[in-house]
């Protein structure tokens, strides 16, 4: 799959995930609609962030000329997205939501940030 493909899929995954982890952050907790926008909101960080390791990093230094700095908000989704949803099934509520705000600020708010720095795509759509 090309890079353009990965990325439109990417985006696919990750806008989705944007919105609905604002909602979450706003609604009451514990309800069922909390539950499910969470579980889809958790399926969507998986996709969006395994869709990444396929991406080769464009701009700055590589490790294997694959991975940039932006891969490590990748690894941060995929080690929170489990360790919140068994940090909730054991019942701790404090380390379920400092997890869920951690991956939503890190791997959204903070790595989507990078995406609109010079050189990357979205700068070059939005600003060019």
């Amino acid at each position: 799959m090309s890079y353009i493909n990965l990325m439109y899929l990417h985006l696919a995954t990750v806008v989705p995930c944007f919105i609905i982890g604002t909602i979450l952050l706003l609604i009451k907790k514990g309800t069922n609609t909390h539950k499910n926008f969470g579980r889809v909101y958790m399926i969507l960080m998986l996709i969006t962030a395994g869709i990444t390791l396929f991406m080769p990093a464009e701009v700055g230094p590589r490790i294997f000329n694959h991975f940039g700095w932006i891969h490590s908000f990748s690894f941060l989704a995929i080690y929170t997205v489990p360790t919140a949803y068994l940090a909730i099934k054991k019942g701790n509520v404090k380390a379920h939501k400092r997890k869920m705000i951690l991956l939503y600020f890190g791997a959204i708010i903070i790595a989507g940030g990078f995406t609109f720095t010079p050189g990357r795509y979205l700068y070059n759509l939005f600003f060019s």
